[in-house]
């Protein structure tokens, strides 16, 4: 075979296998299991906004149960920072607060 068109039947070759990487794929993820507790502090539907937009909220089942104040506010920063959660400064206190009466411990 002639060296442009083993080049050329390269390029095609590639340019097929491009065509099947791009294609979009559908992926469908079972029913949550778990739900956020329900609460009446601003930080429950804040959580739902923004904490289950990424992570199931069973999550919050695997958090150390009496887990204060410190341990959430650090946790809420830490998605934000190094997993880019979609989290407002001014949300946070509000998370946090329903985080560490829901599923922590207010005394500590």
């Amino acid at each position: 075979m002639p060296q442009h068109f083993r080049s050329l039947a390269i390029a095609a070759a590639f340019a097929a296998s491009l065509g099947a990487v791009a294609a979009p794929k559908t992926i469908v993820l079972p029913p949550d299991g778990a739900q956020l507790r329900p609460s009446p502090l601003p930080g429950y539907a804040k959580a739902q906004a923004s904490c289950v937009a990424c992570h199931s909220a069973e999550y919050m089942l695997y958090q150390p149960p009496n887990a204060g104040r410190p341990y959430w506010d650090a946790m809420t920063k830490r998605m934000r920072a190094v997993f880019k959660a979609p989290l407002n400064d001014s949300d946070i206190p509000d998370i946090v607060d329903y985080l560490t009466a829901t599923y922590g411990n207010q005394g500590k």
